[in-house]
């Protein structure tokens, strides 16, 4: 492995504008009464000169990291005043926007933390020089109460040199959201991030009651269908603080989203990854759904998988606990290149790889007998120390380029050469 000089670390100064919703604990409702609208009973309350003071100081404040502010502000009054039934008519301009802003809440959604990234091509390759590859690396941010939320970079590599990274807009914008509601929970959510300039601006943060402790790593993956288009999908678990279940972010151009859970007895766990195309004309993922090995399941239906086999088991000391994938599995000429995480003694991660049968994933080829990736004395202190591990990487003229998360704490890259990785394997 050859490892880049590049470091992503989490910067606090990154903030985003997300809904905020007090509500009154059990046992003090008031019925008739909600906490918001006593909150907006107190803004419209207040005489002129008090308002226009608090408006001006909210607004110069937003207005210092943040774009179309008012506009923003006055889409959250109109969200709450739907809620509750709000006569907006009755309210001027500038008591809306207040009335927005209590509602409102300015989050670092990478304080704690920036890790675990995945990667894809990017959708538009224009301009780039001979040679090289405009990637999207999505990485897992950690903010206040340990809330996961996905942010982006875009970066440019060259097989044979260090990837660059370009650096990361000051200004994150919120999507625009909009929910289809549907039985079960199996809600619909649509995320347009029109507002932002780049793709670093968009973040992605939770917004339905299973994610509510975090939207987690997501494994994107360039997914081509068997007419030849193409679209970007990303499983990522959504983590209630009780539970975790698999759903599956989709995209064709990174501007705008959907959400949607999966459903069925596999999507019940962690750590599912798409493969890039059908296989034998269906649908396939890798799943652990029973937190010990890796699973082949297969599908006609994006959204529901049952079932499964079990394909790869702890065989070395270093994933005697457990196995998963890290990302999407990559099709090589010799079969499909899977990146495993193993967990071994003192709950160390390592980052392996196996290769499976391009005509029948269930058979495993070959296997790394020891780590590709280990907690190095430089890559072991962190958030959780003793922790290597990926959600995907990219292979371009038999090179292999690895972003991976170092203690849950920061993310780097690495590369390797497939005739090197694939001659480590027995």
């Amino acid at each position: 492995m050859t490892h880049s000089d590049i470091l992503l670390h989490p910067d606090p100064s990154r903030t985003v504008i997300r809904p905020f919703s007090p509500e009154d604990p059990q046992g003090f409702v008031v019925p008739g009464h909600p906490r918001a609208g006593r909150i907006i009973d107190r803004v419209l309350a207040m005489d002129d000169s008090e308002l226009e003071i608090d408006r001006a100081r909210v607004t110069d404040s937003l207005d210092e990291r943040h774009r179309d502010v008012e506009m923003l502000l006055m889409r959250r009054f109109d969200e709450v005043a739907r809620q509750i039934g709000l006569d907006v008519a009755a309210i001027d301009q500038r008591r809306a926007l207040l009335i927005g802003a209590y509602f409102c809440e300015e989050y670092s959604f990478e304080a704690a933390a920036l890790f675990n990234p995945s990667i894809v091509a990017h959708p538009d390759q224009t301009g780039v020089a001979p040679g090289a590859l405009r990637f999207i690396l999505s990485l897992r941010g950690i903010g206040e109460g340990h809330v996961s939320s996905v942010t982006f970079r875009t970066g440019s590599w060259t097989p044979g040199r260090a990837p660059d990274v370009d650096p990361a807009s000051a200004t994150a914008v919120p999507p625009i959201i909009e929910q289809d509601g549907g039985a079960n929970g199996a809600t619909a959510i649509r995320l347009h991030c029109g507002g932002s300039r780049e793709v670093s601006e968009s973040v992605l943060f939770p917004i339905t009651p299973s994610q509510r402790q975090g939207i987690e790593d997501l494994r994107l993956v360039q997914f081509s269908e068997e007419d030849g288009s193409q679209h970007y999908y990303g499983t990522y678990t959504a983590f209630s603080g009780a539970a975790a279940r698999s759903e599956l972010l989709s995209s064709a151009d990174f501007r705008s989203f959907e959400m949607r859970p999966l459903e069925g007895d596999a999507a019940g766990g962690k750590g599912m990854a798409l493969f890039p195309r059908r296989v034998n004309g269906r649908y396939a993922m890798l799943g652990r759904h029973d937190n010990e090995n890796i699973w082949l399941l297969e599908s006609d239906d994006l959204y529901t998988w049952n079932g499964g086999r079990r394909i790869v088991r702890p065989r070395y000391s270093w994933e005697f606990v457990q196995m998963g994938n890290c990302g999407s599995p990559i099709e090589i000429e010799e079969g499909w290149l899977v990146l495993t995480h193993g967990v071994g003694t003192v709950r160390n991660y390592c980052i392996g790889a196996c290769l499976l049968d391009k005509q029948d994933p269930a058979k495993v080829l070959a296997r790394m007998m020891l780590p590709l990736v280990h907690p190095s004395p430089k890559e072991r202190d962190g958030y959780v120390p003793n922790v290597v591990y990926s959600c995907g990487a990219l292979v371009r003229d038999r090179t292999l380029l690895l972003p991976y998360g170092v203690a849950d704490d920061f993310a780097t890259f690495a590369t390797v050469g497939l005739d090197d990785l694939l001659a480590a394997m027995a």
